[in-house]
């Protein structure tokens, strides 16, 4: 009779396990808050809401509403890390940030913005990061997706009225924020290899470096990437970027318990899979995202989540 409890015990454990990851988890969505004293002394605080990895699908009504109700969190400035995608909506998803458009803000993209998911085995995320096979065409329609951030319509198809935001792939952008001027320099995802780290020398790590790149004089410099592999980190940290933001970790999507991430995707160490870290001399916010693919429809011990950074004066 013990013996036959214990199996029960036994199966039971990893099976409530497996509902919760796949049933309950995935929709207790979170808002992850930091405190960042980084701005100029005297500067009025800045609220910075970071939105990454939505992976919307069709069916994910509820995701949806919830992403559309982050108004209320009145952001002073949207940062939005890519990754919308899970299938070719891009109306859906532009319909969700569409209050947010009127926020100013600025983008990059993933590479399930330009690719439709694929089904692979899950367990080869244990091993080393996935891999995109190689494809030249986007599959998803990113051109109407960057052109719904930049220039939000109404649904008659109209001007909205929304300023949109600026498009940050491997290129610059420059918002004043509450009378503090925000420099914005962007890189693309560095998983596809979009990401053009460009150097006067040509060789990585020799002459000056020209992009990614930010003025001197501005009061906030602030990098932005999808994937933060390490060599995207280190051409922010080397340009002097304040703060460093990315997502694509999905914060390990499946942690253990008091242990953490097992994976981040990328080239980081599994401790850094989200959350905010000090690199060199600049501070790296990952967040851990909101979704997942369609084929690893799973999150335990690792909320769906957006995250609120409030700037504040250093003293």
């Amino acid at each position: 009779m013990k013996k036959r409890a214990l199996l029960v015990g036994a199966l039971a454990a990893p099976t409530a396990a497996g509902i919760w990851g796949a049933v309950i988890e995935p929709h207790l969505f979170a808002i992850r808050r930091h405190t960042l004293p980084i701005l100029p002394a005297g500067a009025e605080s800045i609220r910075i809401l970071h939105v990454a990895d939505l992976h919307l699908a069709p069916w994910q009504k509820h995701r949806a509403c919830w992403v559309k109700a982050l108004t209320r969190l009145e952001p002073d400035v949207v940062v939005n890390t890519g990754d919308n995608l899970s299938a070719d909506i891009v109306p859906d998803v532009l319909a969700v940030f569409s209050g947010l458009l009127d926020t100013p803000g600025v983008f990059v993209l993933g590479s399930n913005d330009f690719f439709s998911p694929q089904a692979k085995n899950p367990a080869k995320y244990l091993r080393s990061p996935s891999q995109v096979k190689h494809r030249v065409n986007p599959d998803l329609d990113v051109k109407a997706l960057v052109r719904g951030f930049e220039e939000p319509t109404s649904p008659s198809g109209s001007t909205a009225g929304g300023q949109g935001w600026h498009f940050l792939d491997n290129t610059e952008a420059t918002l004043t924020i509450k009378g503090t001027r925000i420099h914005f320099s962007g890189l693309g995802d560095a998983h596809i290899d979009r990401d053009r780290i460009r150097w006067s020398g040509g060789a990585p790590g020799k002459g000056v470096l020209e992009h990614p790149r930010f003025d001197s004089e501005a009061g906030l410099k602030v990098g932005v990437t999808h994937a933060p592999y390490s060599r995207t980190l280190e051409a922010f940290a080397s340009a002097g970027a304040d703060l460093i933001m990315a997502g694509h970790t999905h914060g390990g999507q499946i942690r253990v318990p008091f242990w953490g991430a097992p994976v981040t995707n990328c080239d980081l160490d599994r401790t850094r899979a989200r959350g905010v870290f000090p690199y060199r001399k600049s501070l790296v916010a990952i967040s851990a995202g909101l979704g997942f693919s369609p084929y690893s429809p799973v999150r335990f011990a690792c909320r769906p989540e957006v995250s609120v950074l409030e700037l504040v004066a250093m003293a």
